[in-house]
């Protein structure tokens, strides 16, 4: 068996932005040698996330943008001295994880499904934690 744990750095140029990480999650899943099992995709940081959703529309990741900060706009009452109050609630609802199940040497998504990360408070260095688990 090869590498169970992968680290990878993105780069961020926005406030706010989806970055597809498929590219990532198939090298560490080609580097561990696992055929079977599942794989976890976690992000260490509180205004950052992890989510599957749409990959053939471009827009749906404008909508999500636009969602997003229209449920949790960032208000002149929060009293978090950094200012980005909003990352930290967008960070929370969409989650610091997800899980994917590997079958016969790839990770099961839908036709039009990618895994992505969530930046909620740009420009910055982010580093993704992929852990693959054979059985």
């Amino acid at each position: 068996m090869g590498k169970s744990l992968h680290t990878f750095m993105i780069s961020t140029k926005e406030k706010q932005s989806f970055t597809n990480l498929d590219g990532y999650l198939n090298e560490a899943l080609s580097d561990s040698n696992v055929r079977d099992g599942i794989m976890v995709v976690y992000c260490p940081h509180t205004t950052g996330a992890i989510t599957i959703n749409e990959n053939a529309d471009p827009d749906v990741k404008t909508d999500l943008k636009f969602g997003l900060d229209e449920t949790f706009p960032n208000k002149p009452d929060y009293i978090h001295m950094e200012g980005n109050s909003d990352g930290h609630m967008k960070s929370s609802v969409v989650g610091a994880s997800e899980t994917l199940i590997i079958s016969d040497g790839r990770f099961i998504l839908g036709t039009w499904q990618s895994v992505y990360f969530c930046e909620f408070d740009g420009p910055r260095e982010r580093t993704i934690h992929v852990k693959i688990i054979e059985g």
